[in-house]
């Protein structure tokens, strides 16, 4: 049988590289430049949009998982690599923008002194860790999707440009790339019919098993 997921990956991609993209834009927009950092994590549109952003990432991890499920048994384990690093990346990135589009607000209202102050320590490394993780590992996925043949060139070569710009991730517009080549990718799985990897359930085991 094979996985639900990997039946979906196109769909999943799709939707969620392009919600990923829209959403970020609209962090873009909402973003009032006139204001104070402050003032601006308090309007309203700021902080929806902040918070959907998280919400997004969510969609963006299952079209990775789901993408890898349907393509990853001709990856071997350079694309099982890449996969887990890619992975590891958004999944620090979601944190940090949970901790953005959540807990920044009520910061920005007990304690606005605490974000002018600027990240340091324990903070700045975790921070920091995400941005780097969730360029690599993007860049890796892309790197890993090419030598093992996961998927054309031109959408590795798309996921290491995006996941370059990924870096900057945090701050609208750079992840709008890494949604629109993900739905670039899921496009392709659902134009050219990908092959689906299928498994032997228990019942197809040695028939003569009691």
């Amino acid at each position: 049988m094979s996985s639900p997921l990997a039946k979906a990956a196109g769909p999943i991609a799709v939707a969620s590289g392009l919600l990923f993209a829209a959403v970020d834009l609209a962090r873009l927009l909402a973003a009032d430049r006139s204001l104070d950092r402050i003032e601006m994590m308090r309007q309203t549109p700021f902080q929806v949009t902040n918070a959907l952003y998280w919400v997004v990432f969510i969609g963006l991890t299952l079209a990775l998982v789901s993408v890898y499920f349907r393509l990853g048994a001709r990856a071997g384990g350079l694309g099982a690599a890449g996969f887990c690093i890619a992975l590891v990346g958004t999944l620090d990135m979601a944190g940090n923008m949970w901790f953005d589009g959540f807990a920044g607000p009520w910061i920005a209202e007990v304690a606005p002194g605490a974000i002018l102050a600027g990240g340091s320590g324990m903070l700045a490394v975790g921070g920091l860790s995400s941005y780097v993780l969730f360029s690599v590992g993007w860049m890796f996925f892309g790197m890993a999707g090419w030598r093992s043949g996961m998927f054309p060139a031109w959408i590795c070569v798309a996921f290491v440009v995006a996941g370059f710009l990924g870096y900057n991730a945090g701050l609208p517009p750079y992840g709008i790339p890494i949604g629109l080549v993900t739905a670039a990718l899921g496009s392709w799985i659902i134009r050219t019919g990908a092959p689906v990897p299928v498994t032997a359930g228990p019942a197809s085991a040695d028939p003569l098993r009691p």
